[in-house]
């Protein structure tokens, strides 16, 4: 079998480890395999293509993680509580400008607190302005 071969079955190789595999390591190896494949039928010294192959390994490494971001923006998406900014919930004890009430977001009770330190009754529908600590800041819906 030619070297050109190996170069090219061991690429092949690398990119479908890189299938079953995240990180894109295995496909910054397996890309620079093929290419080096390439090269190799014209240039017969090993240490040569093991250069060539050093190099662009290395070149696509590096560059892999700007490529990917710059084809595949990908917000960068709330997490924890702060996922709940946004999100309607139900009053489940009076909110009132005296003191903090409890709404209930997806099966969960949260202490909350008005925003315009309004007074909102038990069962009306609020949404989450944005979240303190332990407790959401909500805002009647009927006024928004």
């Amino acid at each position: 079998m030619d070297i050109w071969m190996i170069w090219l079955v061991a690429g092949i190789v690398c990119v479908i480890i890189e299938i079953f595999t995240p990180g894109f390591f295995f496909m910054s190896i397996g890309v620079s395999a093929i290419i080096t494949g390439l090269f190799a039928l014209f240039i017969s010294n090993i240490y040569i293509q093991l250069t060539i192959f050093i190099i662009i390994s290395a070149l696509i490494f590096i560059n892999i993680r700007k490529l990917s971001k710059k084809f595949f923006k990908v917000k960068d998406a709330p997490t924890n509580i702060f996922a709940l900014t946004g999100k309607e919930a139900i009053v489940t004890q009076e909110i009132s400008k005296q003191c903090k009430g409890y709404v209930k977001i997806g099966g969960e009770i949260w202490s909350a607190i008005s925003i315009d330190e309004k007074t909102i009754e038990v069962g009306k529908n609020v949404v989450v302005k944005k979240v303190e600590g332990n407790k959401v800041i909500v805002k009647n819906l009927e006024e928004e």
